[in-house]
């Protein structure tokens, strides 16, 4: 069987059922809700955030801020993705439009340890790729692939089945734990959203010192998170453990 042919019969199969078609309105309901907020703000010109500038996502965020009708444009962008996937005829292409905004968030997150989209941006990449996954058919136009047409919607739903996927949602439920806890786990130290937070990371180890210094070079001096990353660990450890 060709890969064409196994794709389809496989989105075919996931069409049908019920509760994965509910868990497709559920992503495109959470994504676009994600979007409004966020884009709302920069098309009214407004900051987005109250971090410090001291801070690796605030400085990005300030200078984002600055950048005039760009700051505007990503707005519209966002807005416009989350209507988009909002329209049951324009998911797809809401889809595409919101896959590379949330995936350049969600890199930006991870490279700047920023708690605010940690956890949640990676969430928003997966269920967007659910959303496109799921309208493979549509997809499939502009793919190196020759398929048959595939029936209609209407169709479809005159067989739709009631069989919870219990290993799929075992599946993504997984999934969330598993990059919860990698997420968790990859980063031993993090620059947190203010000082007190930062430098609360630290109390009770034997890194105290170094940690304190480091929370001050992002913070107090606004330094690069490389920069302050290098110190901390080339710092000694405490003599004594503080509590």
């Amino acid at each position: 069987m060709s890969i064409s042919a196994t794709l389809d019969r496989l989105h075919d199969k996931a069409k049908k059922n019920r509760w994965l078609r509910y868990f497709a309105v559920f992503n495109r309901i959470v994504l676009a809700a994600g979007f409004i907020p966020s884009g709302s703000v920069k098309i009214m010109g407004e900051r987005f955030t109250s971090l410090s500038a001291n801070h690796p996502m605030g400085h990005y965020l300030e200078a984002l801020y600055h950048t005039g009708y760009y700051y505007t444009f990503i707005g519209v962008a966002q807005v416009s993705a989350a209507i988009l996937l909002l329209i049951p005829r324009t998911v797809t292409l809401g889809a595409i439009l919101y896959l590379p905004i949330i995936l350049n968030i969600c890199v930006l997150s991870l490279a700047l340890r920023f708690d605010g989209s940690l956890f949640s941006s990676p969430l928003m990449v997966l269920a967007d790729l659910y959303l496109l996954c799921w309208n493979y058919d549509k997809l499939k136009l502009i793919l190196p692939f020759n398929l048959p047409a595939i029936p209609s919607d209407k169709q479809k739903q005159e067989s739709l089945s009631n069989k919870f996927p219990v290993i799929f949602f075992a599946g993504v439920a997984a999934t969330v734990v598993l990059l919860v806890l990698v997420i968790t786990f990859a980063y031993k130290v993090m620059p947190r959203n203010t000082l007190l937070d930062c430098r609360a990371q630290f109390i009770g180890t034997n890194r105290t010192e170094a940690g304190y210094e480091f929370c001050d070079c992002i913070h107090k001096y606004g330094e690069p998170l490389d920069s302050c990353l290098s110190d901390y660990n080339k710092a000694p450890e405490n003599t004594i453990r503080t509590k």
